[in-house]
């Protein structure tokens, strides 16, 4: 693409000494889940009050202990809505409602009137600071934006006697911080909080919310606004340092977990990152990153499908099959030598104890901590490898295939995959294995078949044989044999001797129970290699052990 002067690089704020590169995220911040409004008003079909209460029970429950719930000065439906929470009885008592508010005096009344009998509440009050909205929207110079604030602050302070018996705390957004010049941001915040005077303290600190309202700048950079505000704001004690990120250069979780290190104590976002245009900050994402970094989120994700569902449901939208830690395919390996990995460390960790270090490959996290399961990890297409299919045998099926054979069924199915050019299901993928080895019957199957025990006479010292006599076809043809042996498949591959079928040496044979009770059935495997050098493996199925055997020396002949 040609550069043609349209755009320009994002100017850095003025030098000063920063440190949060030497810092590390060692605590939670206070979350503030903005779904219900920010989120809300982003969706095609925006939720109806039954739909936004059962959604903010779901972010109590989740542990949110500030939720912004609407803009009730916006409509009936949003005023409507906070009456019921409040009414009701939905909001616990350490449960903050938080109301967005433009500051316009009408429509602070309203916001205010909707509050009456609310316990806690956080009054958000906003207006635009950036070059580009004063010149397009509202063609006014930058004293009169820092006006606007300082007259929205008097009207909210001369409404406070509305909310007699409400905790009321103030948050003010100079919106669409992100492209406001960081000095003119800090002078309109500095008169807010000048004009709140009075009504802040330690146990009523107001929330400066820097958003980012439109991303424009690269992590780093945003990490230095969000330090150089921090530095050079004045009462900083008495105030709390809120994000809240957008995504529209992709980068809203590396935004917002560089400005917690820049020295932010609050962020604002959304369930799965739903919001405007690219959307609002996943929290799901960033709690979970600081929980795999080994520290508490302080939200309960221990159920991320169950979560998921209810957000799906109640808002419309869909969760990316890529989305970190909820997606469908995000614990799910396709890669053959991924698949190993996963494989091998699945393995080991069943000796370890439940808190060892978790260092599975290629998995940030451990499924269960999470409510997601192992099941869907490996999963087969024409990229998987041999370690996937046999993982998915012995997981699903009980089929522990010896480990010098995962070849032989990789081969298989892989065949499988790129003839149906897509991802095979579980179920196929066994159909495969099992039409391959477990239910051929060309060139070679057994038409009739019986055993006998051939007693030693007592006292000598000859080990006990077993006779076999059976009718088998080989190519169309049928022909009885009979043999000894020292067992049914020792005796079985004696008497396949008499037949025209390909002569050959056991290189190895393994066999394991699968089942349990009366269900139990006997899986055995054999190696064999022919007089003409091809290696081959058989496998058998059979409620009769020694069955088992004669039948994967069948299916050993029959490997094509």
């Amino acid at each position: 693409m040609k550069v043609n002067g349209k755009y320009k690089a994002f100017e850095p704020v003025p030098s000063f000494k920063r440190t949060w590169p030497e810092k590390t995220i060692t605590k939670a911040p206070v979350w503030c889940s903005v779904d219900l409004r920010d989120g809300n008003q982003a969706l095609i079909n925006p939720m109806g009050v039954e739909q936004k209460l059962e959604f903010f029970d779901l972010l109590v429950k989740i542990g949110f202990k500030e939720i912004e719930v609407g803009f009730p000065a916006a409509s009936d439906t949003e005023f409507n809505f906070m009456r019921r929470l409040i009414e009701e009885n939905h909001v616990p008592d350490d449960v903050s409602l938080q109301v967005l508010c433009q500051a316009r005096e009408p429509l602070i009344k309203k916001t205010f009137e909707s509050l009456k009998g609310c316990k806690k509440a956080i009054f958000h009050l906003y207006n635009s600071t950036s070059p580009a909205q004063r010149k397009y929207t509202f063609n006014k110079s930058k004293e009169e934006i820092k006006q606007i604030a300082i007259d929205g602050i008097r009207c909210v302070k001369k409404c406070l006697s509305m909310s007699e018996g409400t905790d009321v705390r103030l948050e003010y957004s100079p919106e669409s911080f992100s492209t406001t010049e960081i000095d003119y941001a800090l002078e309109v915040c500095e008169a807010v909080v000048k004009e709140w005077g009075d009504a802040a303290d330690k146990n009523h600190k107001i929330i400066l919310n820097l958003p980012t309202t439109v991303e424009c700048a690269m992590p780093n950079q945003f990490a230095d606004q969000i330090e150089y505000f921090c530095q050079h704001i004045s009462n900083r004690e008495n105030l709390v340092i809120s994000l809240h990120n957008h995504n529209d250069r992709g980068e809203g979780v590396a935004q917002c977990e560089l400005g917690l290190l820049a020295g932010a104590d609050r962020v604002e976002g959304c369930l799965f990152g739903n919001g405007e245009r690219t959307g609002n900050l996943d929290i799901v994402n960033v709690a979970l990153n600081m929980f795999t970094q080994g520290v508490d989120p302080e939200l309960d994700f221990t159920d991320v499908p169950a979560i998921a569902e209810a957000y799906q449901r109640l808002t419309g939208m869909e969760i990316h099959p890529r989305m970190p830690y909820a997606g469908e395919l995000v614990f799910t390996a396709f890669s053959g030598s991924h698949q190993d990995a996963i494989r091998k460390g699945m393995a080991a960790r069943i000796k370890m104890s439940e808190d060892s270090l978790w260092d599975v490959p290629y998995l940030t996290i451990d499924p269960h901590d999470i409510g997601r399961q192992y099941e869907g990890i490996i999963r087969i297409n024409s990229q998987s490898g041999k370690g996937g299919a046999a993982y998915i045998l012995e997981k699903e099926y009980g089929i522990i295939a010896p480990k010098a054979m995962h070849p032989f069924i990789g081969n298989v199915i892989k065949d499988k995959a790129d003839s149906l050019q897509r991802e095979i299901t579980n179920e196929e993928l066994y159909e495969a294995f099992a039409e391959k080895w477990l239910k051929t019957k060309s060139p070679l199957t057994i038409k009739e078949i019986t055993q006998k025990h051939i007693e030693g006479e007592r006292g000598e010292n000859d080990s006990e044989q077993v006779g076999i006599m059976a009718t088998v076809e080989w190519e169309g043809k049928n022909f009885v044999v009979a043999a000894n042996g020292n067992g049914p498949l020792d005796a079985f591959v004696s008497a396949l001797k008499q037949t025209p079928a390909p002569k050959f040496n056991i290189v190895s044979f393994h066999e394991h129970s699968i089942g349990e009770g009366s269900d139990t059935q006997a899986m055995a495997y054999v190696h064999i290699t022919k007089e003409n050098g091809d290696d081959a493996w058989g496998v058998g199925k059979s409620s009769n052990v020694g069955r088992a055997g004669i039948a994967a020396v069948v299916s050993a002949l029959n490997y094509r």
